[in-house]
């Protein structure tokens, strides 16, 4: 099967069959996990299924004392 490498705003992409994905146990919105080996781009079913760690998990590990700071951004300006 062959298919074009498409223009998807600031990337590329491909699309890809729902009977390929089908015999791949892949539907939409499933999470792949996309790594290359020998000049191979190889998409799989992720294992882990949360896509994104929660605050929590990010910061189990920091023991400091946190301390807020101001920043100051500058005027707000709108540009148009």
């Amino acid at each position: 099967m062959q298919t074009n490498i498409v223009k998807w705003g600031n990337s590329q992409g491909i699309r890809l069959p729902k009977m390929l994905l089908d015999r791949v146990n892949l539907t939409e919105s499933d999470i792949v996990d996309i790594t290359v080996e020998n000049g191979n781009i190889i998409i799989k079913k992720a294992e882990n299924k949360k896509q994104y760690k929660t605050i929590q998990e990010r910061f189990k590990d920091f023991n400091e004392e946190y301390e807020p700071i101001d920043i100051d951004w500058g005027k707000a300006e709108e540009l148009w």
